[in-house]
């Protein structure tokens, strides 16, 4: 059975992680008070998940800006992390936590374990400071994200969150108009 995620509050764990030359944990409580970008991904020495990620650290200010932390995920573990980031000439300016997830828990959890080839699906989750989650998608392996877009969806949840009253249209930007639902616009958009 497919149960949507949608205000789920994120499961308890503890895993490891690679950030600035080294090695220390993050939990669920480290996510806490901030808002949270989990960026799953197949695994390190890849060919997609290096632009990906690369194309993540050209937006990451924006996220930090944002009040928000990125995390990407893999299943793959620390070292590998740590020598992927020593190796490759994008991975090398990634600043964000490399968490690692060789178990599949957090995988698991979030339901982008794909048991076939041991790795997960490119899930992107939008994590509140309360903990729950109020976005996400998932890819195939081979479809690469956007993160100009993941940046405009936590800017539209943050918005939302802000303004419970009104809701962000198709294409919406920080600054454009909104919408107020009521009967007043049924039928009239």
């Amino acid at each position: 059975m497919i149960m949507s995620l949608i205000g789920q509050t994120l499961p308890d764990f503890t895993v490891k992680a690679y950030q600035n030359e080294g090695f220390h944990d993050v939990s669920r409580s480290d996510m806490l008070g901030k808002w949270a970008v989990l960026m799953f991904y197949p695994a390190d020495y890849s060919f997609v998940c290096p632009t990906e990620l690369g194309d993540m650290q050209k937006h990451y200010q924006d996220f930090v800006s944002h009040d928000a932390e990125v995390y990407s995920v893999s299943e793959d573990s620390e070292f590998v992390h740590m020598s992927w980031h020593q190796q490759s000439p994008t991975i090398k300016d990634i600043q964000f936590p490399m968490l690692a997830d060789p178990a599949g828990t957090l995988a698991h959890a979030l339901d982008v374990y794909d048991k076939a080839s041991g790795q997960a699906f490119r899930g992107t989750f939008i994590i509140d400071p309360k903990g729950q989650i109020q976005s996400y998608t998932i890819n195939n392996m081979g479809i690469g994200r956007n993160a100009a877009e993941c940046l405009r969806t936590l800017e539209a949840a943050q918005f939302v969150a802000a303004h419970g009253d009104q809701v962000c249209p198709a294409n919406w930007q920080p600054g454009d108009k909104t919408l107020k639902p009521g009967a007043d616009l049924v039928g009239k958009i």
